[in-house]
């Protein structure tokens, strides 16, 4: 649906005013609803302007600015904490994946390392080459064999 121009706003409300008709006729003559009419007649009851209103729509943000200034300082003096203690110590009124993307929003990235340093050994499986077997060019380790069927047993 594409919004109505201000132009065709004004048309509408200046017929209405004029007593060219009802609501409904207004609404019939210039291809509109009847619920377009009396939402242009609020909101220029509301707010003396019959402008498009699309910047107001939509969710509010729950973190407000003072809470990002002080995402900003907590998460720089204590970068270990977690989201939820993040969430705790600044009193927020939202999720804590909303305090989540409140961190990816400042450009602040949050993602835990492991406390342990990694392995220096090597990786202790052969490579997969990702079908779930060896990767090419690799043949069986010795004494084994690429079949699937079941060996005897001996008697």
């Amino acid at each position: 649906m594409r919004t109505l121009s201000l132009d065709l706003r004004e048309r509408i409300v200046a017929a209405y005013d004029g007593r060219q008709g009802t609501r409904e006729e207004v609404a019939r003559r210039f291809g509109v609803s009847v619920g377009m009419v009396k939402k242009l007649l609020q909101q220029r009851r509301r707010t003396n302007d019959l402008g498009h209103r699309h910047r107001y729509s939509g969710r509010k943000a729950r973190i407000l600015p003072e809470y990002r200034e002080g995402l900003l300082t907590l998460v720089a003096a204590q970068p270990d904490l977690t989201l939820a203690q993040i969430k705790e110590k600044l009193s927020m009124p939202c999720t804590v994946p909303a305090v989540h993307q409140a961190l990816v929003a400042l450009g602040l990235t949050y993602k835990k390392r492991r406390s342990t340093p990694p392995s220096k050994d090597g990786p202790m499986s052969p490579r997969l080459d990702g079908s779930g077997g060896p990767g090419k060019g690799s043949s069986p380790p010795a004494g084994s064999s690429s079949s699937t069927r079941r060996r005897p047993r001996p008697t």
